[in-house]
């Protein structure tokens, strides 16, 4: 058996804390919450900052373009990259959300809901930052049923105990 192999059996828990809540940012966190609770791995998430609002019973999530110049569509057979400029006019941000949303559909991708509501049904564990629910003046009355809300030594409790910690 190799090392990776071993390592990877090791492993049974897993913690990823969530700091940005774009359409395409919210996309890494819950498929490896989703896929490691489906390999048997214990694993919670921590949503802080602007990654808070993912845990909102209704999302609104977009996709901004503006400095993010990695960013490449695939159109008319190539993959066009945004200039920053173009980022800047208004109705852009609407216009890619849009396209991401059209892609993410005709591509069979599961939508942030959907893997939202597997990781809940994954019995992921969720937790909201408490600071930024009280910054950002949110109430738990805004947010998914069943998660949970705590501080930085709550996160901190499951991250010394955890086998794998991600920051995204």
């Amino acid at each position: 058996m190799s090392t990776d192999k071993k390592t990877l059996e090791n492993a049974k828990s897993m913690s990823i804390i969530v700091t940005k809540g774009t359409l395409d940012w919210a996309y890494p966190p819950f498929i490896l919450a989703t896929t490691a609770a489906a390999m048997d791995i214990k694993t919670t998430m921590f949503f802080t900052f602007y990654g808070l609002p993912l845990l909102n019973k209704k999302l609104n999530l977009k996709v901004n373009p503006l400095g993010n110049s990695a960013m490449e569509m695939p159109m008319m057979g190539m993959h066009m990259a945004m200039p920053n400029l173009v980022s800047a006019i208004p109705g852009v941000t609407a216009g890619v959300t849009t396209m991401m949303k059209n892609l993410i559909k005709k591509k069979g991708v599961a939508s942030i809901d959907e893997l939202r509501e597997a990781a809940v049904d994954m019995e992921v564990k969720m937790i909201g930052c408490q600071m930024t629910m009280d910054l950002f003046e949110y109430s738990k009355d805004d947010m998914l049923e069943g998660i949970e809300v705590g501080g930085a030594a709550t996160y901190l409790e499951v991250a010394t105990k955890s086998d794998i910690n991600l920051f995204i």
